[in-house]
C-alpha cells in the first residue's frame, strides 16, 4: 500500500495513492482501448494502493467499475468511425454476457492458482502464433460470411472469453481480438472494435454481480472511471488513425506483459511456503 493518511472513511486511500491510481487508470484505459489488457495495469495498482484490510471482491468490483466506463468511452469512438457486423456482434455480446456472469459467480469457488498456469500456456501460444504469422490481421478479410456460420462461431467466442473474464480476467480483450482475427479473418483494428463492445458487456455482467453484493468502492471507482475514460478516448482515436499495423504492435506488447505477469504469479504460487 502507498503510505499516507486516508482522505476519508468513504475514500480509503491516501492522496498519494489516489494520484497513483488515477495515472494507472488512465494508462489502463489507453491500453484497453487499443487492444485490451488494461487490467494488467489497473488491477495490480489497486492491489498495491488500497489498504490490505479491504477484501478482494471490493478490489475486483472497483476495477470493473472503472474499466466499464473506460471501455464505454472507447466503444463510442470506435462506433463513430468503424462499421460493425450485427450478425457477428449480437451473438458475440450475448455469449460474452452469459459467460461473464457465470464466470463471476463461480470466481468465489475456483482457486486461481489452478487457472493461472493454464492461461499462461494459452497466452504464450497466442503470442507465438501471432509472431509466426506476420501478415495475419493486417488486412480485413472476413471468412465464414453466412449469418449462421458467423453467428455460432461468434457465440462460442463470446461464451468462452466472457467466462474467462468473469472468473479471472487479465488479457480478456486480447483473447477476443486474437480469436476474431484467427477464426473470422478480421483485421486487428476491426477485431478490436468488436472486442471493445463485447468486453463492455462482460464488464457490465461482472459489475452487476459485484454491485448486487455491494462490493464496490463507489467514490474511488468513479474517480478512476473518469481517468480510464480519458485514456480510452485517446487510445481509440490513436487506433483508428494507426490502423491494424499499430494495433498489432500494441497487441504483441500487451501479450508480452501478460506472459511476464502470469509467469511471475505461477512461480510465486508454487514456491510460496
Amino acid at each position: 500500500m502507498l503510505d499516507g493518511p486516508l482522505l476519508a472513511d468513504w475514500l480509503p486511500v491516501s492522496a498519494a495513492a489516489l494520484i497513483f491510481l488515477l495515472v494507472a487508470a488512465g494508462v489502463a484505459g489507453w491500453v484497453d482501448a487499443v487492444v485490451g489488457g488494461g487490467g494488467l495495469i489497473q488491477l495490480p495498482a489497486l492491489v498495491i494502493a488500497v489498504p490490505q484490510d479491504v477484501s478482494t471482491p471490493y478490489i475486483l468490483g472497483t476495477n470493473k467499475l472503472s474499466s466499464f466506463f473506460g471501455t464505454l468511452s472507447a466503444s463510442w469512438v470506435y462506433l463513430r468511425s468503424i462499421r460493425v457486423q450485427m450478425n457477428l456482434l449480437v451473438p458475440l455480446v450475448l455469449g460474452a454476457f452469459g459467460g461473464s456472469a457465470v464466470g463471476a459467480a463461480l470466481s468465489r469457488y475456483v482457486p486461481r492458482e489452478v487457472l493461472t498456469p493454464v492461461v499462461l500456456v494459452a497466452v504464450i501460444a497466442v503470442a507465438a502464433y501471432t509472431l509466426l504469422k506476420p501478415t495475419m490481421g493486417l488486412h480485413h478479410e472476413p471468412r465464414h460470411l453466412g449469418n449462421l456460420a458467423v453467428g455460432w462461431r461468434s457465440l462460442v467466442i463470446g461464451i468462452g472469453v466472457g467466462f474467462y473474464d468473469g472468473i479471472l480476467g487479465p488479457g480478456t480483450g486480447s483473447f477476443f481480438v486474437i480469436l476474431l482475427v484467427a477464426v473470422l479473418g478480421f483485421g486487428f483494428l476491426q477485431a478490436s472494435v468488436n472486442a471493445k463492445i463485447a468486453n463492455l458487456t462482460t464488464n457490465l455482467a461482472a459489475l452487476a454481480v459485484y454491485g448486487v453484493h455491494g462490493e464496490i468502492l463507489l467514490l474511488l471507482g468513479a474517480a478512476m472511471a473518469i481517468a480510464n475514460m480519458s485514456g480510452g478516448f485517446i487510445g481509440a482515436k490513436m487506433a483508428t488513425r494507426g490502423g491494424s499495423a499499430f494495433v498489432r504492435v500494441v497487441f504483441l506488447v500487451v501479450l508480452s506483459l501478460l506472459i511476464v505477469k502470469l509467469a511471475w504469479d505461477t512461480v510465486v504460487q508454487f514456491t510460496a511456503p
